[in-house]
């Protein structure tokens, strides 16, 4: 009888940002995120109130291996980002 191995699946992170409409050029911060799979380490950049580019500089890192698959603006001061990993 053959074996057959199980494909391990992708690591998936998807962030809804959005910016303080009030004050032209504020950051983008997370609204909320969902997790499917494993964002360690970057699991604490991706709470609710932090900064997109901190949550970015870490799943971008070359170490980490996460890219942006498909990113969207929703409207001038949200969006969203799908990134994927693969193992």
């Amino acid at each position: 009888m053959a074996r057959t191995k199980a494909v391990l699946q992708p690591d998936l992170v998807l962030i809804l940002w959005s910016r303080n409409a009030l004050y032209p050029g504020s950051p983008r911060r997370i609204v909320s995120s969902r997790v499917i799979g494993n964002s360690q380490p970057c699991t604490a950049s991706l709470r609710p109130g932090t900064l997109l580019a901190t949550a970015l500089a870490c799943l971008l890192d070359n170490d980490i291996g996460f890219k942006i698959v498909f990113r969207k603006k929703t409207s001038g001061i949200s969006g969203y980002l799908l990134l994927q990993r693969k193992r």
